[in-house]
Order: C-alpha cells, then structure tokens, then sequence
C-alpha cells in the first residue's frame, strides 16, 4: 500500500448516497451514479449524506485531551484488549477484509489493531467529528479516515468488513450486520459501573447507566454469537492535567471549559493526584 489513493481504493467504501461502490483517483472517490467526493488536503474524506444530523461531534478540545490521554498511557489496557481481541477473531477467519473503526475517534484504538495485526491490512475511522477525522488521517498509514454519520448509514460496502470497533461508542445493529462479512466479529467496549467512578462527580462526568449488559445482548441475539468476553480492570493515578483531560475528552467537555476542568482537578487532586479505577468489558462476538 504506498499512497492515499490505493488506500482508499482498498477500503470497499460505500456511497452515502446511493450504495454504489466508491472508487479512489487522484483527491476524489467517485461511484458509478457519478456522486463525488473530494478528499481534503488533511488526508480523510467526508461522506455525509448533506441531510444534516442532530448528533453533537466531538470538538477539537476534546480531541486533543483525548491525544494526551492516549499518550499518557492511561488506557493501553484497553487498546491491548482490543488488539488481542482482533488477533483471536482472525484465528478462525479464512478471508479478511478491512477493520472497522465505528466511532473510532482519533484512531487510537485502530492503530492498535494495525499494529499487532497483518501488515497489509487496512482499517477505515469512522467519526462524525472533523477534528477526529483530521486526527486519524495522521495516526497510521494504513489508516483511512472517514467523516459519516453513524446513525445514517455506515458508508461500507455490504459483506466486506471483516471486524467492527465499537469502543465507548453508539452501536448501528442493522448496519454492522450488513458491512460484516459472514463469520466476520464485532469488538465492542463498555464500561461497567464501576469505571471512573471515584472522579465522575467531582468533575461533572456522565454516570455509567444501568442496563448495558441487557441492551448488549438484546443488540447481538439475533444475528450474532458471543465468542469471548474481557473484563479489563486496571489502577489510574491520574494527576491534575490528566485528571482535567479524561474528563474533558468525553461528554463533560460539551459544557464544561478546560480552565474549569483543570480548577476541579486541581481541588479533587490536592495531593498531586487522584486514584480511579478504569472497569470496562471487553465483548467478542461472532456474525452468523
């Protein structure tokens, strides 16, 4: 894989419009109907449908937050399990086709997956957010990154994703049925109650609702096989900055600034830094 645009041409991209098959030329991916997409000069392409969306994406703020957690180490435990998850899917997998990144982010995750995995592989980021977007077009070679709305559609050709990432994101059951292939896995992360819970108050965090192992297995019963779980639990001393920046790459960075971030985790680590508990599972599942 040596350019951009054998990348995207490898990456069974969909699109949004019509379904077609996209096809990479120089800056632009076109499909049979002649619907064009221009790929921006930041590496990633945008395939919004135009009908607009009433989620929130992800700012610039907390995109950067959520680079400096990622550096810092904090959730390494996490983007392993991740890893290690994919690694096991492939075991019984004759064909392979391109990871999927569903709500990927800055592409911390998908890089991981590349890493450890073949090294021809190729992974797509999907994000609504432009500031993820801009991210993972830098965070891996083999990386395509891709602005969608998930909820729409996922602009992914039927039956050609060989895995699905659903990390700390919403989760379209219909369309990552259609996208993977059969016998293709689905990795999805979710924390349990447990999960930060030491700093989520002082900082204004969102809770860990009830249910989700419910509304997990409601989402898999009809289509899929859970071929594996992972509880992955580990100890985080978090001082201020970092303490500012787990709570400001998520939902509390909407309506909460970085100077307010970093007052409250100056207050809750008074002694230079705070313990919370990071508690999430980690599910492998199988498409029938």
């Amino acid at each position: 894989m040596t350019g951009r645009t054998e990348l995207f041409a490898a990456a069974h991209l969909a699109c949004p419009v019509c379904q077609g098959a996209l096809e990479a030329s120089e800056r632009v991916l076109g499909c049979p109907a002649g619907h064009r997409f221009d790929l921006a000069r930041q590496g990633y392409v945008s395939l919004l449908d135009g009908k607009g969306t009433a989620h929130r994406s992800d700012t610039s703020g907390m995109v950067a937050a959520r680079i400096r957690v990622f550096d810092g180490g904090l959730y390494t435990s996490i983007q392993k399990a991740v890893a290690a998850a994919v690694t096991q899917s492939s075991r019984d997998r004759s064909a392979d086709g391109v990871v999927v990144d569903a709500g990927g982010g800055a592409g911390s995750y998908l890089t991981a997956v590349l890493d450890a995995g073949r090294g021809d592989a190729v992974g797509v980021n999907i994000d609504l957010s432009k500031s993820c977007a801009r991210a993972a077009a830098r965070a891996h070679p083999r990386v395509v990154s891709v602005i969608a709305d998930l909820w729409a559609s996922i602009p992914i050709l039927t039956g050609t994703a060989s895995t699905v990432l659903s990390v700390f994101a919403p989760r379209n059951v219909a369309e990552t049925t259609r996208i993977l292939m059969p016998g293709g896995h689905w990795v999805i992360v979710t924390p349990n109650s447990g999960h930060l819970a030491e700093i989520v108050e002082p900082m204004g965090m969102l809770r860990v609702g009830g249910g989700k192992a419910d509304r997990l297995d409601a989402d898999l019963s009809p289509d899929f096989d859970i071929a594996d779980t992972e509880r992955v639990v580990a100890s985080l001393d978090l001082p201020p900055d970092l303490l500012a920046d787990v709570a400001g790459m998520g939902p509390a960075g909407f309506h909460r600034t970085r100077e307010e971030l970093l007052t409250a985790a100056a207050a809750l680590a008074s002694d230079g830094a705070v313990t919370a508990t990071l508690d999430v599972t980690v599910t492998l599942a199988r498409r029938r």
